[in-house]
């Protein structure tokens, strides 16, 4: 054989095959059209399409490698396009890190696109049909949740977040989450979408392309009509019935005990380059001190408007977001600075006030601190889920990316009891997307304060995701939530999800907002991670159960089904 020939016949070996470029094309286009029903869009129908398709995919191969390829491809084109947005936080300094550009959202999906590929490959243990695809939805939210033991944690972007679609209607569809927790949401819509997506395409001329596409074996089940009547009915049952709770805890859940404090979110819209180059720390810092005198007299008007006869004044607190404090030295050496910042705050309770710090070992911590009225440290808490290769380093990589090699992690979720204020819990920025591990058990507090800094990520689908996560927390708990954010989106909401108030991105100014009071423990907030934990466990063994043997009569050879 000649040079040139031996050359073309190894080219032909190392380049993918034309069925291999279509099945991995569809694969990855399926992962990044879900991305759609995610906050901000919320294109919940766009579930029904790629999850039944790939439901089609998943039933048509007997092989588990097949199966893990399939689950990959797709678990890679959802999280890199549901993460499309950690690219701006390297643009920010793209003069030192341009060539890190493409890494952070392709590095994220390549590490969890394995957290899909295992459940669509254990899966394939199962006949196909109805019960294979139950497990895959009960395996996608286990491994989902298993999310939280990568590095230091990274559960964003459940799916059971896309239910939380602004206004009533969302209101509405995440009432359930104080059940069974957002995991029980991302089981409800991957087994909904799974199911009722694959049987109602199956018939289906796309299904059929679909499947030619990927080397899939499509043989449509005799009794489909049948079948496909029995899912739609329990599917929209099941729908209905999810409506009705929702709606009964909407008007059968009320506020107990005394109302929360007047909270003062103050947003003070700084630029990252300016925060960053500590270009002007002097001009941020006066920025910070007239809004937030501004805030506290809007708060002492409407603290007179609610007084009524015989009760106490509701007490004040102001919140400066994640790492506010600009000052040249940190606000814990800074006693002149806390007197300053609480002296333009006169007639407020207590600060909040996100700021680094340095612990006696001399590692820096993302913390917030409690200012008393007369500057003192009330209280301070430390970030205990730092964010992966920003705040954290993992121990394995050689290069150091993170400044110092990282921050060090506080113990985890605390509640504060200040001096008039009711107790409580505070969170810092992406603390807030861990489901079931925001609230000290011990000790619930009565609201949530919670800081944060989203400007590393642009007014782009990233904030908004993140706000999702803060809407369900408060249902979760049962207990309303003051979010400081330094360039939007500041919020306030009650236990139930409702939005009191809230000012937009890229706004400067205060949001001034009397809290309700908590409400009573929820079902989820007792028992956490253990609800959905074991609504997987009995999918997995309803599933696992053998069928009847069908009679001779009843199923001839040559009508083996893919979906019953």
């Amino acid at each position: 054989m000649s040079t040139p020939m031996r050359l073309t016949t190894a080219f032909a070996r190392l380049c993918p095959k034309r069925e291999t470029l279509r099945f991995a094309g569809i694969l990855l286009g399926l992962g990044g059209l879900s991305t759609l029903a995610l906050p901000p869009v919320h294109c919940l129908p766009v579930l029904l399409l790629t999850f039944g398709a790939l439901g089609l995919i998943l039933n048509a191969t007997q092989s588990w490698k097949r199966a893990a390829w399939a689950g990959a491809l797709f678990g890679f084109g959802f999280y890199a396009a549901g993460l499309y947005w950690l690219v701006y936080a390297v643009l920010i300094r793209a003069d030192e890190f341009w060539w890190f550009v493409p890494f952070p959202s392709l590095g994220c999906a390549l590490i969890l696109a394995p957290t899909v590929a295992a459940p669509a490959a254990l899966c394939c243990l199962l006949p196909a049909g109805i019960r294979r695809l139950s497990a895959f939805a009960a395996l996608w939210t286990l491994f989902d949740m298993g999310r939280t033991f990568i590095f230091s944690g990274f559960t964003w972007n459940a799916l059971g977040s896309s239910l939380a679609v602004p206004g009533p209607v969302g209101s509405l569809l995440i009432q359930p989450a104080a059940w069974i927790g957002e995991d029980g949401l991302t089981l409800a819509l991957v087994l909904l979408a799974s199911l009722c997506g694959a049987i109602w395409l199956e018939p289906t001329a796309l299904a059929r392309w679909i499947c030619l596409q990927t080397g899939a074996n499509h043989t449509p089940a005799p009794s489909l009509p049948d079948l496909r009547k029995r899912v739609f009915v329990c599917s929209v049952s099941g729908v209905l019935l999810w409506c009705v709770a929702g709606n009964v805890r909407l008007s059968s859940t009320h506020p107990t005990g005394e109302p929360g404090p007047i909270a003062i979110m103050v947003q003070g819209n700084v630029p990252e380059t300016e925060k960053i180059g500590r270009q002007s720390p002097r001009d941020i810092f006066m920025r910070y001190l007239r809004l937030t005198a501004e805030g506290v007299h809007h708060a002492q008007a409407l603290q007179t408007s609610l007084n009524k006869p015989g009760e106490h004044f509701r007490p004040i607190v102001f919140l400066w977001p994640e790492t506010a404090f600009p000052g040249y030295d940190l606000l814990q050496d800074s006693p002149h600075a806390r007197q300053i910042i609480m002296q333009w705050a006169t007639g407020a309770d207590a600060g909040i006030i996100g700021a680094l710090r340095m612990d006696d070992s001399g590692h820096y911590r993302n913390s917030v601190i409690a200012l008393a009225p007369d500057g003192a440290m009330e209280a301070v808490y430390d970030k205990a889920r730092l964010v992966p290769f920003g705040e954290y380093q993992p121990p394995f990589i050689p290069l150091q990316i993170v400044p110092q090699g990282g921050m060090a992690a506080g113990p985890g979720p605390q509640t504060w009891h200040l001096a008039d204020i009711p107790a409580v819990g505070p969170l810092i920025c992406y603390e807030v997307i861990f489901s079931g591990d925001v609230v000290n058990s011990h000790d619930r507090p009565r609201w949530l304060a919670n800081v944060t800094n989203d400007a590393w990520f642009g007014n782009s689908a990233g904030p908004r995701q993140h706000l999702s996560s803060v809407r369900l927390r408060a249902v979760e708990e049962g207990l309303p939530v003051a979010r400081a954010a330094n360039t939007g989106i500041s919020v306030a909401y009650d236990g139930l999800g409702h939005m009191i108030d809230h000012l937009g991105w890229g706004k400067t100014g205060v949001l001034v907002t009397a809290l309700p009071a908590s409400l009573p423990p929820t079902l989820f907030g007792r028992f956490g991670q253990s609800i959905p934990l074991a609504l997987c466990g009995l999918l997995l063994l309803l599933a696992g159960v053998p069928r009847r043997p069908a009679t001779r009569q009843s199923v001839a050879p040559s009508q083996k089904t893919t979906m019953h």
